[in-house]
């Protein structure tokens, strides 16, 4: 039992853990919570099953296509969703116009696709089932692509850094010649791979399915608020030690006791640490 709950822990722990960094991504360069988190990886596993299921191309062709369309997702966000509501964060209209074109992108989906989950191709064919099967060891490969990629990204380009300034302080950044607007654009780009990316690796284990965005954008909620807002690194640890706690749960009790496991701890956590437990304390001023 030992190894299944750490081969499906680690698989759910590290497709949550990358979820929470879309969030995190996105929130860095704009403030804004996007709701449509979840249907980038829901369409991960849609374009997935569609380009190498259906159409039969090769895995690396049908990856490539796949982080394109999602990055064009992630940039048609930035502009319909996200942008016209900046000047009024206050408000918190992001809510309303992100969560709209989350519901745009589900119900088209499931009319142009299936409103039942559909079987994702195998890609590689290592590992011959059980723990090692590739459906537990792609996401987790998946998320520590995701881990290098984002700390050689941020600490040794240019792009990276100018990704940091704008998330640290977007009016100096602005006040620096820093273009800010593209930077944005770039920012929820790069988040739209960074789901996709997660949607197609977690595939064979979550299906081609529609109604994956809500659940995906819950459960990629909680690393974000358990890890602190804005802190990858605490995402990714969050993440994955709640996909861990998820599945001994689902094997220890059954299936009706896990939703109950991950709000107690959830809970518990945030009793502990408002913050977050990799989040620093808001200082106030006296």
């Amino acid at each position: 039992m030992l190894p299944a709950i750490l081969a499906s822990g680690l698989a759910m722990g590290s497709i949550y853990a990358m979820m929470g960094v879309v969030y995190n991504v996105m929130f860095s360069a704009s403030r804004v919570m996007s709701f449509t988190t979840g249907q980038l990886g829901m369409l991960g596993g849609v374009l997935g099953a569609a380009f190498v299921g259906i159409l039969g191309l090769p895995a690396i062709v049908g990856l490539v296509l796949t982080l394109a369309c999602c990055a064009l997702v992630g940039i048609v966000t930035e502009v319909v969703a996200v942008r016209p509501v900046l000047d009024k964060l206050d408000q918190h209209l992001y809510v309303l116009s992100t969560l709209a074109l989350a519901l745009m992108i589900q119900q088209f989906v499931a009319i142009e696709w299936s409103t039942e989950p559909q079987p994702f191709p195998q890609l590689i064919g290592f590992g011959g089932g059980g723990p090692t099967d590739e459906k537990f060891w792609l996401p987790v490969l998946a998320c520590a692509v995701t881990v290098v990629g984002l700390e050689l990204l941020f600490r040794h380009t240019l792009v990276g850094r100018a990704f940091l300034a704008i998330s640290e302080d977007n009016y100096a950044a602005r006040a620096l010649g820093l273009p800010e607007r593209r930077l944005r654009m770039a920012s929820y780009a790069l988040a739209g791979m960074i789901g996709g990316l997660a949607g197609f690796a977690s595939g064979q284990l979550l299906l081609a399915f529609f109604a994956n965005g809500p659940y995906l954008n819950f459960y990629g909620f909680v690393p974000v608020a358990l890890g602190g807002l804005g802190n990858n690194r605490g995402a990714i640890i969050s993440g994955l030690l709640l996909g861990l706690v998820q599945q001994a749960a689902h094997f220890t009790f059954g299936g009706v006791f896990t939703s109950v496991a991950v709000f107690a701890v959830f809970i518990v956590a945030l009793l502990a640490a408002p913050q977050g437990l990799f989040g620093q304390p808001k200082q106030r001023r006296v």
